[in-house]
């Protein structure tokens, strides 16, 4: 990265050191700590929003929409994270492969199906590999993302599910007394208090989240996972900074990082139940309530 790392034969201690800490694959190393954030923050909205479709779903008065939201919280809570993890991916990969083959090449007469091999024609792949190195990277993060989100939206349409059915029936009937109508209810009602309820659950499946992060490895994605198994793997002298198998310190960085991010968590956690609780009939609330007496 700087002039004076243009030769690290030439570098001792510090001086090599510090090359070698700010060499290209320790950037890519450094930036992939932001992509763990990055997966965080858009996985955990994604989750939630699949959770609350999933718990509308399990509470709904028609039959089949009931069926269906218990059936996604009980099928994917009942198998592996990793199969999931694994097999969602590929599976819509292929799926919006096939489609836009049904799309763009309808002369096709050849068997998409071959054996073990899935071919479509070279405009329907996804993504092109006419495309740059960015739009590959960008494709496989984001079916990892699409991935965690089914899994643990799963995980919160059950905890959700439970949050609605906690909330006082007293408090929906008084809504209705007033003549709110079902839908008002439950947005103005329901839907604001049941968070409070959620919130234990929704906190160690955010906690959950986070140790399934270098799950991205599996996945194929350059995760802080892969550069600390790259990078900390044992050098000899044909690379430019030999080293001896250094893996340990390297997975000791990502203990400290992940015992870092969790105990901010905590913290941001507990603040917003302290929040949440203000008011509220639970045992959270009755104690704010005593306190501020």
């Amino acid at each position: 990265m700087f002039a004076s790392c243009a030769d690290p034969s030439t570098l001792e201690g510090l001086n090599w050191l510090a090359c070698y800490l700010t060499s290209g694959k320790h950037m890519a190393f450094y930036a992939s700590f932001g992509t763990v954030m990055v997966l965080l923050a858009v996985t955990a909205p994604a989750a939630l929003l699949f959770g609350f479709g999933g718990a509308m779903a399990a509470r709904s008065r028609i039959w089949p929409v009931q069926w269906l939201g218990r059936a996604y919280t009980a099928m994917v809570r009942g198998v592996p994270d990793i199969i999931f993890f694994l097999f969602v991916p590929v599976a819509l990969d292929q799926a919006f492969e096939w489609l836009r083959h049904k799309a763009k090449c309808p002369d096709w007469t050849e068997p998409i199906r071959q054996g073990s091999d899935f071919v479509v024609c070279t405009q329907a792949k996804l993504p092109l590999s006419t495309s740059p190195q960015w739009v590959h990277e960008t494709y496989g993060f984001a079916l990892a993302v699409l991935a965690f989100a089914v899994v643990f939206g799963a995980f919160a349409a059950n905890v959700l599910y439970g949050a609605m059915r906690a909330v006082p029936r007293a408090q929906m009937e008084t809504a209705e007394a007033y003549g709110m109508t079902p839908r008002q209810s439950f947005w103005r009602i329901l839907v604001p208090q049941m968070w409070v309820y959620a919130l234990p659950g929704l906190s160690n499946l955010w906690m959950i989240l986070i140790k399934a992060t270098p799950l991205l490895f599996l996945l194929g994605v350059e995760d802080i996972v892969y550069w600390a198994r790259e990078l900390g793997g044992s050098k000899t002298s044909i690379y430019a900074y030999p080293h001896p198998d250094w893996r340990l310190y390297y997975f000791l960085a990502l203990l400290v990082f992940y015992l870092g991010l969790t105990k901010l968590s905590e913290m941001v956690l507990g603040r917003l139940t302290v929040r949440l609780s203000h008011g509220q009939a639970t045992l959270a609330g009755e104690a704010q309530r005593k306190a501020g007496g």
